[in-house]
């Protein structure tokens, strides 16, 4: 073995360690890690379940449409899943993006198209390649520093490229049982668990959310509030812009992310019976589309859906 090669878990416990915005600590990370390289005995929606898969892995399905209403779609997503297995390490590794673009059919596209490749190129350069090369070497920076400075990269390049328009985002990085996610908008991430509970892991950014967390608007009154797709936090607009960036350990169930043309118009139970009763993401994914389309389909509509392996 050439001495110049450096153990993955080491690299992972600097990652996971030294955080700045981080809500778990580095020995949970650790821990984490640990359970994942080891004999492949991952619990699989119950305890004490050994996972149909050999390894263990990420199954991921996506899903994207127009709608029936809109002519262009402003949505983009981007999806990348990979595993690295060896004698001593498995690691699944997943990277997944939403971007609603905004500010008319031309800026809108081309924003979210812009945050997409901005956000995803960042992260694989000072993240995936580092990690997975060769020499196996670390980043200065913790994983929520990388996400958090992948936002910054994808604001300003959405304000050069195209002046006037704008974007929300919601990027999902899982390595091990960390999940974390960096979040601008109104897109969303759930978390959907076996039993059928449904979670959302992210915060809109829109005036009908700041509304109804003053008490000044029931859930029932924002549904059809005539600001509810009003932001007062995107990329690509005023200044200054902070993502939400959080980490959490997960190893079990659903992780959906999708832009308002779903969750907006699909209710959650349609939603958890769209993921639950589907035996791949994929499947389930075309059907949360269809049923969007079917309720009319009047904005874009995009769907990530990750099931973990434990």
């Amino acid at each position: 073995m050439n001495g110049r090669h450096k153990p993955v878990t080491g690299i992972f416990q600097r990652l996971f360690g030294k955080r700045r915005i981080s809500d778990i600590s580095a020995s949970e990370s650790t821990e984490d890690i640990q359970t994942i390289q080891s004999s492949g005995e991952i619990s699989a929606h119950s305890p004490g379940h050994i996972s149909l898969f050999e390894p263990p892995q990420l199954m991921v399905g996506c899903g994207h449409s127009a709608g029936l209403q809109r002519e262009h779609n402003e949505d983009a997503i981007f999806t990348l899943t990979t595993t690295l297995v060896s004698n001593s390490t498995h690691i699944p590794f997943g990277f997944y993006i939403i971007a609603d673009g905004m500010g008319g059919h031309v800026h809108g596209e081309l924003a979210s198209e812009i945050a997409v490749r901005a956000m995803s190129t960042h992260v694989i350069r000072n993240l995936y390649i580092p990690l997975y090369n060769l020499s196996s070497s670390a980043p200065n920076q913790s994983i929520q520093e990388i996400m958090q400075e992948g936002v910054q990269i994808a604001h300003r390049a959405i304000q050069h490229e195209s002046p006037g328009g704008g974007s929300t985002i919601t990027a999902m990085l899982i390595m091990g049982g960390q999940i974390t996610i960096a979040h601008v908008g109104d897109s969303r991430t759930y978390l959907i668990h076996s039993d059928g509970q449904i979670a959302s892991l992210t915060r809109d950014h829109s005036l009908v959310q700041r509304m109804q967390e003053l008490g000044q608007l029931s859930d029932e009154e924002a549904a059809v509030h005539p600001q509810r797709n009003v932001l007062y936090r995107a990329l690509g607009q005023r200044e200054p812009l902070e993502a939400d960036v959080t980490s959490q350990r997960i190893i079990s169930g659903y992780l959906l992310l999708c832009s308002d043309g779903l969750w907006g118009v699909v209710p959650e139970d349609e939603i958890v019976a769209s993921v639950l009763n589907n035996t791949h993401p994929a499947q389930a994914c075309q059907e949360m589309v269809a049923a969007a389309n079917a309720a009319g389909g009047p904005d874009n509509i995009s769907a990530i859906l990750v099931q973990l392996p434990g």
